[in-house]
């Protein structure tokens, strides 16, 4: 029996091909794409087909492809961050825009909570308020029994009250790297990076035996996703893959009608601690690669080298901070990421290296070109994560060693005036996040939210691409602006290159999944860049399914 033809008809589509750039109707059969052109072509060449007009008045574009983000444990509904944001099930997060308002928030969530139960607040950054230090003592004063950990916006630093010390078991005697300690010895409560860290996550109520993901977490993931026009999504950082069950659920969820996203979980190959532990990863994500379906691609690892520039944790080449801070810390040392990276090489899979500062990004490169060496293969497009510092030497060497760069071009907004005063300085930020090198470089780049870290909002970052201001209008350096529809390619057919699924999704052409943002005007035509930013996303289509976003719900 064949599939019946649907012909969308629309204000306009934007396809980014620039073969056929633009029509006023798409035509669908069996959740793909067939053509692009005006309705009555279409309906002269698909003479039998439906004819759909829910979409008369409005532009599609291709799904957006949200390349770095994170499903699950950072998006904590006890948020203690300085930008007001929207959670991924809709309920205002309004956030603390003072010191004094974050213990006051932590005091008015330790008054509601049971007695014993932790308490795990998120997007706390120390950089919004100058002179003022959240240490135990700090969070002592909200609750003296409590066990409270404050995790900060980068997710690369946490700050653990008295009593969640007592119960980790930190003290003087205590030695490991990233737990600061005060002139007497005993630990302040700031933790730096994952070795500090870990074990508190338990202690906080998050079992990483049994991931961060949940079908109810799941949902919401997609419904962020889906009123922002996100049709692709990764989770950069998984357990779900490899632990019990989790592969199951991800698959089981996924492959429902009523499930909106294309889903791409990335495994945390940094849990590996040695060349043994990292093949054996590597064979059994291999293996697994047979249960991908259309809405769930497997094959994806993260590794990770360094921390946060804002936390003063990532790795940076000289001058280094402007500040004098530098407590940089290597989450892999060299060795132990060469023989992750060989592993996972090897096995065929696609590998994803967290490098804020340009000294991991050298690192990442120093090793990719002696693993090329030892083990050539070809469209590999292993990426550079976040590339904040990546520097214009190192861009052509990526672009030599068939690298990508997925750029965290949300930090221009997020901490663009404290990246000026108080990380890298005026020169270092024209040179941050620097999109226009990496294309003239031959580099296919992503722009990216790490949402939770940031909102999941491709349009907006694409705007900060372009536009390069922070909030209070200084500049990050013009050179480096991309145009909108470089921004735009950047979170549509470049993002889809870099995770090899660019022959599925990111554009509009003939073979492709029917993946579209609905929006209310044509992102070509604005006025300025930070336009981007007021555009209404009325929801998304998904293989030819329609999920609507609450706005167009309620028109």
């Amino acid at each position: 029996m064949t599939e019946t033809v649907t012909i969308l008809t629309a204000k306009l589509v934007r396809t980014m091909d620039d073969a056929v750039p633009t029509g006023t109707g798409v035509a669908i059969r069996g959740g793909r794409i067939l053509a692009v052109g005006t309705p009555e072509v279409l309906a002269q060449t698909y003479p039998d087909a439906e004819t759909d007009d829910r979409y008369a008045d409005k532009v599609l574009t291709p799904g957006f492809v949200e390349a770095h983000a994170h499903m699950g444990g950072l998006d904590s509904p006890y948020f203690v961050g300085y930008f007001p944001r929207t959670s991924p099930d809709g309920t205002p997060l309004p956030g603390a825009q003072s010191f004094q308002g974050v213990l006051d928030a932590l005091k008015a969530w330790d008054a509601d909570l049971p007695e014993g139960a932790p308490l795990m607040a998120s997007g706390f950054d120390t950089l919004f308020f100058p002179g003022e230090v959240l240490d135990r003592h700090a969070l002592d004063s909200v609750s003296a029994t409590r066990r409270i950990l404050v995790i900060h916006a980068s997710g690369h630093v946490a700050t653990a009250s008295t009593a969640m010390l007592e119960a980790a078991g930190y003290d003087a005697s205590t030695e490991i790297e990233g737990v600061v300690k005060a002139e007497d010895g005993f630990p302040t409560g700031e933790l730096h990076e994952l070795a500090a860290m870990m074990p508190f996550m338990s202690l906080a109520g998050l079992d990483l035996s049994k991931g961060l993901t949940n079908e109810k977490g799941m949902y919401n993931y997609a419904a962020d996703a889906r009123n922002h026009g996100c049709t692709t999504a990764t989770d950069l950082a998984s357990f779900d893959v490899v632990r019990p069950g989790g592969l199951d659920l991800l698959a089981e969820v996924t492959g429902r009608e009523d499930f909106s996203l294309r889903l791409v979980p990335a495994t945390l190959g940094a849990m590996t601690k040695s060349a043994e532990e990292a093949e054996q990863m590597a064979g059994l994500l291999s293996s697994l690669q047979a249960r991908a379906t259309d809405k769930l691609h497997l094959g994806s690892v993260k590794l990770m080298l360094d921390g946060s520039i804002q936390q003063y944790t990532a790795k940076l080449q000289e001058p280094g901070y402007v500040c004098g801070h530098d407590h940089s810390i290597w989450n892999t040392d060299a060795e132990t990421f060469r023989a992750q990276l060989s592993a996972f090489h090897k096995a065929g899979l696609k590998v994803h290296v967290h490098c804020n500062g340009d000294e991991a990004t050298e690192v990442f490169l120093d090793t990719m070109e002696s693993v090329l060496a030892e083990s050539p293969r070809w469209n590999h497009r292993h990426s550079v994560e976040h590339s904040q510092l990546t520097t214009r030497a190192q861009y052509k060497r990526m672009a030599e060693l068939g690298m990508c760069a997925n750029i965290f071009s949300n930090h221009i907004w997020y901490w663009g005036d404290q990246h000026i005063d108080l990380t890298v300085g005026t020169d270092r930020v024209q040179r941050m996040n620097a999109a226009r090198t990496a294309l003239d470089a031959g580099v296919t780049i992503g722009l990216h939210s790490d949402s939770g870290v940031t909102p999941l909002d491709p349009l907006a970052t694409a705007s900060y691409a372009a536009e390069r201001r922070t909030p209070t209008g200084r500049s990050w350096g013009d050179a480096e602006k991309i145009s909108v529809k470089e921004a735009l390619e950047a979170i549509t057919i470049g993002p889809a290159y870099l995770l090899k699924l660019d022959h599925l999704v990111g554009s509009i052409v003939p073979g492709k999944f029917a993946d579209f943002a609905v929006l209310d005007r044509d992102p070509f035509e604005v006025a300025e860049p930070k336009e981007l930013r007021d555009i209404t996303v009325f929801g998304t289509v998904v293989g030819g399914a329609h999920f609507p976003s609450p706005v167009l719900a309620a028109a």
